[in-house]
């Protein structure tokens, strides 16, 4: 005894579809089927890894050097001043990157997981 395959789709609101495919019929439907999915999936593009994994890199490299302090060394006045001065601002703005990150995680954590 053959059995009929029963498809069902839907298009994830309202419309619903069934229908019963005869075994001997199944070869068609597939073909037929196939050629529908294909037709629909045109505006799907390949995926760029070479761009992707130099995103990845970046981010990696922009969370190590977040991880790393800043040493402020040499005189407050004198020769390397202008040094110690480039050292403290680059610390501040490393302070105010960890803070927004931060604040980034925390609102991506209440997003994912709402109390």
């Amino acid at each position: 005894m053959e059995c009929p395959c029963l498809t069902r789709v839907t298009d994830g609101n309202q419309a619903r579809f069934s229908t019963h495919v005869k075994p001997t019929n199944l070869i068609k439907f597939h073909v037929a089927y196939g050629s529908l999915l294909k037709a629909s999936f045109t505006t799907l593009r390949k995926r760029n890894k070479k761009r992707e994994k130099h995103c990845a890199e970046q981010a990696a490299r922009r969370k190590q050097r977040m991880a790393e302090s800043v040493v402020i060394k040499g005189p407050k006045r004198g020769n390397g001043r202008k040094k110690r001065q480039r050292q403290v601002k680059a610390a501040i703005k490393l302070e105010a990157a960890k803070e927004q990150a931060a604040k980034k995680e925390e609102r991506r954590n209440r997003v994912q997981f709402p109390a």
